[in-house]
């Protein structure tokens, strides 16, 4: 090879290890530069922090006329009226809930315009903005028959606001004890009411009815001790039906507590599981629970939500005439004196079936001594013959 080219030679690899270390370099520095980059972001300190909430004053300015609504697409009037007094005596105002923290959708005047064309429409886009804060008592919804319901396009079932108005919920559980409070209790009814009148009239003269609502009593049930609150199950199907004499009507007929004050037995669920009936039920309970029986449960001789005293001359079941008509719906060629071979939930003393009790009695004292006698003779006659034996006596 001759000098010039040799040069030349060099030259190019010289420009060509020169263009790889250029970019080696260049490469290098764009990698360091990421982490500086990084670190030198603006703190915390340095970003805008969010707008302070709209104080609640400013939305009941508006709010708080009375009469104030606006027409929607269905041509029914949405109300838009919030009384300030109410809101402040709310559970929400005591806990100073704003405005927004609900209406998450409101940052100023005008509002975001709203795509439901009903109040209801309405309602039922809004009311999931309640598991924000009541996550626990929303998700026990998601099984309940209301849900349910809605679930399956019954736009009518109960929704969170039905039940809690959020404008004016007052508190319901006692903050000390987390019991409920007793005058929010009595209003149960009335709130099931907006739904269910028809049960709540039979309800409200029935036994529990009137001790409640008439009284006040705070021993009887209302419609959340049967039927739940949050979580309310099917009550049309056959688990439900089985479960109810053990975990519906026997916790209150069971506490000594609450029956000794009104002379009632506690031995009515013992009575009951203990008798053909509530044996078959019982088998059901546990062994098929979806499968429906034809034996009868507790409501299916007291009623449901009408269930009257028991010396109720029309409907309570300690008259006689009323016991036979209630047979004779599972046991139609029932005669007058069919009812007498039921001794009810008491079990038999003296004063109450006392031929019953006495006879029980005898057989308590003969059975054991009879037993007894002819255990002690038995053993008597072999001691005597191990006796005889030892002595080489032979038995005749």
């Amino acid at each position: 090879m001759s000098m010039p080219k040799l040069i030349y030679s060099r030259r190019l690899l010289w420009i060509l290890l020169a263009v790889i270390g250029l970019s080696l370099v260049t490469l290098t520095v764009s990698l360091l530069a990421q982490p500086v980059a990084a670190a030198t972001a603006p703190s915390a300190a340095a970003i805008p922090a969010a707008a302070d909430k709209i104080p609640n004053d400013t939305c009941l300015a508006c709010h708080n006329k009375e009469g104030f609504s606006v027409p929607m697409a269905s041509g029914e009037a949405l109300s838009l009226n919030i009384s300030s007094d109410a809101f402040k005596q709310s559970v929400h105002g005591e806990e100073a809930v704003a405005c927004v923290d609900c209406h998450t959708d409101i940052s100023g005047f005008p509002h975001p315009e709203k795509t439901a064309k009903s109040p209801r429409e309405l309602s039922i886009q809004f009311y999931t903005t309640c598991k924000q804060c009541h996550q626990e008592q929303f998700d026990k919804t998601l099984d309940s028959v209301h849900q349910k319901a809605l679930a399956a396009g019954n736009t009518n079932a109960a929704i969170c606001t039905d039940c809690h108005n959020p404008h004016t919920q007052q508190r319901v559980n006692d903050k000390a004890t987390g019991k409920i409070i007793p005058a929010m209790r009595a209003q149960i009814p009335q709130t099931c009411a907006r739904c269910h009148s028809a049960i709540y009239n039979a309800y409200k003269d029935s036994v529990h009815g009137t001790a409640l609502i008439g009284e006040g009593n705070p021993d009887v049930p209302t419609c959340i001790d049967c039927h739940g609150v949050h979580n309310i199950p099917d009550p049309t199907t056959a688990a439900f039906r089985l479960k109810s004499p053990t975990e519906m009507c026997g916790r209150c007929h069971t506490d000594k507590s609450i029956m000794d004050k009104y002379g009632i037995s506690t031995k009515v669920l013992q009575t009951y599981v203990s008798d053909f009936h509530g044996t078959t039920v019982t088998l059901f309970e546990k062994q098929s629970p979806d499968q429906q029986t034809n034996k009868p449960v507790c409501f299916d001789c007291h009623g449901v939500h009408n269930i009257a005293r028991v010396d109720d001359p029309k409907r309570g079941l300690e008259v006689k005439a009323n016991m036979l008509a209630t047979c004779k719906k599972c046991h139609p060629d029932a005669t007058v004196n069919f009812p007498d071979a039921w001794l009810g939930h008491y079990i038999p003393d003296a004063n109450k079936h006392p031929i019953v009790y006495y006879v029980n009695l005898f057989y308590n004292i003969m059975i054991p001594g009879v037993i007894g006698g002819m255990l002690v003779f038995v053993i008597s006659d072999f001691i005597r013959r191990m006796i005889e034996r030892r002595k080489g006596m032979t038995h005749s």
